[in-house]
């Protein structure tokens, strides 16, 4: 997509996006420091792009408990700073947020238009990010999303496929719920969205994805397990025999029927998603 501008560059959804539209911008930490939101704002003004995606976050969800500053800079004023400017320029911002921005009670999947309530600084970081995001007005959306998978980057399947390779048995928390999303689909998802905004086809908003079906951290581990050969064996935990200085969210599940009804975009089967990453970290 020419005249798009993304702010990250080798983050998960980031570098998925480089793949999918390689005639965009990309601001890495270099061009653009998040910490310095009149920066990020300014280079918007400068690119004068036709629609910004910010792929960009301070993700680090435990390290947020001990650095509040740094995680609200990055993840709360640096995207209202772009919102703003994109909205003086008259043009699309999309944001991607996080399932943490709820409590994670229940057992029902989250709609956009339940209450939220975050449970510790990265969540209430994001959600800020949204009601600044809304307040700033212009043409917008926000996609919260969960439990983000790719070949790059840290997350849970490397993790899984590391471990998994070293041990006979490894215990995983298996009372959380929630959807593993791929990175892939996220950048698919925020293509369509700004292509949407940018035409005027859609009116944007807040909107949930994550990928199908259901499932819990352990229930994810053993199908890494077995689609990547491991033999080793997933017993399940508790959350309360595995703390961490963030709480999580017991229930991560998020309705997706908005975002299917106004963009056209489906949940994707999170095991099929799977099998490419393994795939492309095994060769």
């Amino acid at each position: 997509m020419s005249g798009l501008l993304v702010f990250g560059r080798t983050g998960q959804v980031a570098t998925e996006l480089a793949r999918q539209a390689p005639d965009a911008v990309f601001l890495g930490r270099d061009q653009a420091d998040l910490s310095d939101p009149a920066a990020c704002a300014a280079a918007i003004r400068d690119a004068a792009p036709d629609a910004v995606i910010n792929a960009a976050a301070y993700t680090a969800v435990d390290r947020a408990e001990s650095e509040p500053d740094l995680a609200r800079a990055v993840n709360t004023d640096a995207p209202v700073a772009m919102a703003r400017a994109c909205a003086e320029l008259g043009i699309p911002f999309v944001q991607i947020s996080t399932d943490y921005v709820f409590d994670g009670s229940g057992d029902r999947p989250w709609v956009e238009s339940d209450a939220t309530g975050p449970l510790g600084v990265y969540g209430a970081t994001k959600l800020a990010a949204e009601q600044g995001i809304a307040a700033a007005g212009g043409t917008w959306a926000v996609l919260r999303t969960s439990w983000v998978f790719s070949a790059h980057g840290a997350n849970f399947v490397k993790t899984m496929m590391r471990l998994g390779g070293q041990r006979d048995t490894l215990n995983v928390v298996a009372d959380q719920h929630g959807g593993p999303t791929p990175a892939a689909d996220i950048a698919a998802a925020c293509l369509t969205m700004t292509a949407a905004l940018r035409d005027g086809s859609a009116k944007g908003g807040v909107y949930h994805f994550a990928g199908a079906p259901d499932t819990t951290w352990a229930g994810f581990a053993r199908q890494i397990m077995a689609q990547a050969d491991l033999a080793c064996q997933v017993g399940d935990i508790a959350t309360s025999d595995y703390p961490t200085p963030a709480k999580r969210p017991g229930n991560s599940r998020l309705d997706c029927t908005a975002i299917a009804r106004d963009f056209g975009i489906s949940r994707p089967d999170w095991r099929a998603a799977l099998t490419d990453v393994v795939t492309e970290l095994q060769t």
